[in-house]
């Protein structure tokens, strides 16, 4: 070791282990020996240490105990138990007191060493191997960047730079984040390519060669378990990426088996009012808007885009011949989410539940007004703490938690996912043009062609359109429309926020989740 660290041995046999003890040394340990858990303690009160090893049977004071006083003083300081017993109550209570290792007597140089390197080396062994992982996959990955044809293929990619980059993320130094970075804008790249070449195709068909879109979401991972006699809970967050999945997700791993977890590609534009309306529908806003017009609210509507998410979930279920007790919240606000779990014996008497939270397109959305919560997450690896601290201390959670307590399912999903943007796009179209950053509809829409991606005919993407000349324009990569007046303005305001509504991996290509309670 390059470090020399520091090590507390309290042991009332501590002359026996002198073997033990040059060994350390010779790694380059600086080692301090005490023969009693008092003397560790006011070892402890005057130095500071790296680890602790104690005995657990010493006389006066137990190991156990002295642990408790440790962790009062300096409750950061890892410390190994040593004990010549194997009862399965005395290694509860020490991992209940936070050890960092648990070792049985008698033992060897080599055992000791290896739980200091595992404790003290740890972040930077992990730090090396994930470097030394992801450089060797650095060129598969491109490969498959080069090769990509499928929507499976482009999901499996995506899916691997989302595992990269939360790996390298949790290293300290994070050296190789600037080069997956390069590796995930050539992506978005050329998938905004790929999506501009078969779209329409995949809108026109909906079959074998398309990705799973929105309005089919219900219908192939929702409907065919509702025969089931467990409730099923359909949990839609609003604004949720793969990233901010994965980060959530450990978090459940105590309470819920993941029967299945894939992605699906949400429709264009990547916003609420088209893609969860799609979802909760079965229908794309063309159909929508022409079957049901007193429900859909075009955009030049004042009227909220998806005041009508309950209606529309009773046609497709009425569609689908679905004849279930079924409930629908839409969770805004934290009362909201307290009055769902106050009234979740209700909810077990049905056999659908679902609920949508918006928190989470909430934080995006301040994140573009806000500077204190642009201070709290100015980058991607901050924004996914946010999600998880926001999951942890939710009603959600606590409402997951008596899920699986009931033994109900889980089919956890969104409706769109985000991107961070960071160029402007110039375009120019009159007052009634659409105010979203990642796409615009409108007539006369004036721009420079290239990254953007043109549907001249509404009815070709299945949208609705508003007058005969109306056209849709989306954004890809990073990019993000600005209009000529007040442009530095504009664009200084709205650099380096989360928009969606248009083309990249991190908006179209977003996580679905289907989770078993453990029992």
């Amino acid at each position: 070791m390059s470090q020399k660290f520091k090590v507390l041995w309290a042991d009332d046999e501590i002359d026996l282990l002198k073997p033990h003890l040059l060994f350390l040394e010779g790694k380059g340990c600086v080692i301090t020996t005490v023969n009693s858990g008092v003397d560790a303690i006011e070892e402890v009160e005057n130095a500071n240490f790296d680890v602790v090893f104690l005995d657990e049977m010493m006389p006066g004071m137990t190991g156990l105990e002295t642990l408790q006083h440790i962790k009062q003083l300096k409750p950061q300081i890892p410390v190994v138990m040593i004990t010549k017993s194997e009862e399965e109550q005395l290694m509860d209570e020490a991992i209940g007191g936070k050890i960092a290792d648990y070792l049985i007597k008698p033992l060897n140089p080599s055992q000791i060493w290896l739980s200091v390197k595992r404790i003290l080396q740890n972040r930077q062994l992990v730090e090396s191997k994930t470097t030394q992982n992801y450089q060797q996959e650095f060129r598969q990955i491109g490969q498959a960047l080069d090769e990509a044809s499928t929507p499976q293929e482009w999901a499996d990619l995506y899916k691997k730079l989302t595992f990269w980059e939360m790996e390298i993320d949790r290293t300290e130094n994070k050296n190789m984040l600037e080069v997956l970075e390069s590796q995930k804008i050539e992506a978005n790249s050329a998938f905004g390519r790929f999506v501009k070449a078969n779209y329409l195709d995949w809108v026109a068909s909906l079959e074998t060669d398309a990705p799973l879109l929105s309005p089919q979401v219900l219908r192939e991972w929702v409907f065919p378990i509702l025969k089931k006699k467990r409730p099923v809970f359909f949990i839609l967050i609003d604004n949720l990426r793969l990233d901010q999945w994965d980060e959530i997700e450990p978090l459940l791993g105590a309470y819920f088996h993941v029967e299945e977890k894939s992605t699906y590609y949400s429709i264009l534009p990547t916003t609420t009012a088209f893609a969860r309306n799609a979802l909760f529908s079965g229908m794309m806003p063309s159909e929508m808007a022409s079957r049901y017009p007193h429900l859909w609210e075009n955009e030049d509507s004042e009227e909220g885009k998806n005041k009508s998410e309950e209606e529309w979930l009773k046609i497709n279920l009425d569609k689908n011949r679905i004849a279930v007790k079924y409930s629908y919240h839409k969770i805004l606000q934290m009362q909201e989410g307290k009055a769902v779990l106050d009234q979740f014996h209700i909810l077990l008497q049905n056999e659908f539940n679902v609920l949508v939270y918006n928190f989470v397109d909430m934080i995006s959305h301040a994140r573009t007004d806000m500077k204190m919560i642009r201070e709290l997450a100015p980058d991607e690896s901050a924004y996914r703490s946010l999600t998880r601290s926001w999951f942890e201390h939710s009603s959600l959670f606590e409402l997951m938690k008596k899920i699986q307590q009931a033994g109900g399912e889980v089919i956890l999903t969104t409706d769109h996912g985000t991107k961070r943007v960071n160029r402007p796009y110039r375009i120019i179209g009159d007052k009634h043009v659409t105010t979203n950053l990642r796409y615009k509809q409108g007539k006369n829409l004036n721009f420079e062609a290239g990254k953007v991606f043109e549907v001249k005919r509404p009815e070709d993407a299945k949208l609705p359109r508003l007058n005969v000349s109306s056209s849709y324009v989306f954004a890809v990569e990073d990019y993000f429309f600005a209009y000529p007046n007040n442009y530095n303005h504009y664009v200084n305001h709205f650099k380096d926020t989360f928009q969606h509504g248009g083309i990249s991996l991190e908006e179209m290509i977003v996580p679905i989740v289907h989770l078993r309670s453990k029992t």
